[in-house]
């Protein structure tokens, strides 16, 4: 048996029946949580970089977990926030949960606002943050997901968000 976290094990490879994904992992290792920021951003082509930990949000505390899976690690959204992700299956059929991509964008810049200051948030974004395809987001969700958070900076970069143009 090999240990996943304190408490929670899988069988040896050559014992298990089924390969399960690390998008199946990571939610099986902390709940309520789904695949969000860095990782989804990554999977979705809206940041160039590819993204070995797999990064969740979750309405419990900050965690990270590494196992011979790899790492997985967990920031905290309030709960009223914890909404906007759909659930897929692996190729092995074993159900996740992954944001969608507008949800991604608006967790990874809700627990990155300390680092975007005011009057540069397209250039944060776009050099900073290396986001691009920003117009295959639907803005009308850009809006809905930066409104969970109830915060008036993420309100003022979803409106900016939405009047990059092209870019959005």
């Amino acid at each position: 048996m090999l240990q996943l976290r304190r408490g929670l094990y899988i069988l040896n490879k050559d014992d298990r029946k089924i390969e399960p994904s690390r998008l199946y992992l990571a939610e099986q290792l902390y709940q309520p949580s789904y695949v969000s920021l860095e990782y989804a951003l990554s999977r979705y082509g809206l940041i160039p970089e590819r993204v070995a930990d797999v990064t969740s949000v979750s309405t419990k505390k900050t965690a990270r977990f590494s196992n011979d899976f790899g790492t997985f690690s967990y920031q905290t959204v309030k709960p009223s926030a914890f909404r906007g992700f759909i659930s897929g299956k692996d190729e092995a059929g074993l159900p996740y949960f992954i944001a969608e991509p507008e949800k991604a964008v608006a967790d990874f810049i809700y627990l990155n606002l300390r680092k975007i200051a005011a009057g540069l948030v397209e250039k944060t974004l776009l050099e900073s943050f290396r986001f691009q395809h920003l117009e295959s987001l639907n803005k009308n969700k850009v809006t809905a997901y930066f409104g969970l958070f109830n915060n008036t900076k993420m309100r003022e970069i979803g409106a900016v968000l939405r009047g990059m143009g092209g870019k959005l």
